[in-house]
């Protein structure tokens, strides 16, 4: 055997697949803790946090309404994070794979944005959070609030993204990607709190529970990738 395949023997063997999973559940239980404390602030009208969501709503939806220029930027970004937007990119994305004969990484693509979406609107259904209200409103946002749909769909989206593009850029163009992913997740973020249809916490939700979504498929999708390699050796 050579040591290339006794690596990836080590690589894909029962105990290190054991201790991956084990620290994929130690990922997710630190994730939960920042989500849940959002969600028992959120629930109990914490002081603190009332007064950061209800200022960031205040303060931008002022600034937003005397320059509409900013409003035009914002509802562009907001836009480019919508369902149908990301419902396109995720089909597109699915297609390429699919020709490049990438099974596995097409459903890969597939459930993880589609599920992130039917995970948010569960969420969303428990939690029954209203949207902020505002005079002179500049959207008008059917659904709740808690969390942000926009900003887990660009968590799960850009991270899917991420996952399919990286393999193939090299150099300095890797930071670059990466840097313009995680612009455009904050810029997401920032836009809906920046039109008043989410607060900063809404945001911050979606964020923690966007990125526990996205490495529980790539760690569920590695570990069968890993499983299938084992399997045909």
């Amino acid at each position: 055997m050579t040591l290339r395949s006794r690596l990836d023997a080590s690589w894909a063997s029962p105990r290190q697949t054991g201790v991956r999973v084990a620290l994929v559940a130690v990922v997710l239980a630190v994730a939960a803790v920042p989500f849940l404390l959002l969600l028992l602030f959120v629930e109990s009208r914490w002081g603190p946090l009332l007064e950061l969501d209800n200022g960031a709503r205040d303060g931008l939806h002022s600034y937003a309404l005397a320059h509409p220029t900013f409003v035009t930027i914002m509802r562009v970004i907001s836009n480019s994070g919508s369902g149908p937007a990301w419902m396109g990119v995720t089909i597109a994305l699915a297609l390429v794979v699919l020709v490049r004969r990438q099974i596995r990484l097409a459903l890969f693509v597939l459930v993880t944005n589609a599920g992130s979406s039917l995970l948010n609107g569960f969420v969303k259904t428990a939690v029954n959070r209203a949207r902020p209200v505002v005079n002179h409103p500049l959207l008008h946002e059917p659904g709740m609030s808690f969390p942000s749909g926009h900003a887990q769909a660009a968590v799960a989206g850009y991270g899917v993204l991420l996952f399919v593009v990286l393999p193939y850029v090299r150099g300095v163009w890797r930071r670059v990607v990466l840097l313009v992913a995680v612009l455009m997740v904050l810029a997401i973020g920032f836009s809906r709190i920046a039109l008043a249809v989410h607060y900063v916490s809404d945001v911050l939700a979606a964020y923690v529970l966007g990125l526990a979504w996205l490495v529980a498929m790539a760690s569920v999708f590695h570990v069968w990738r890993r499983t299938e390699t084992r399997a045909a050796q």
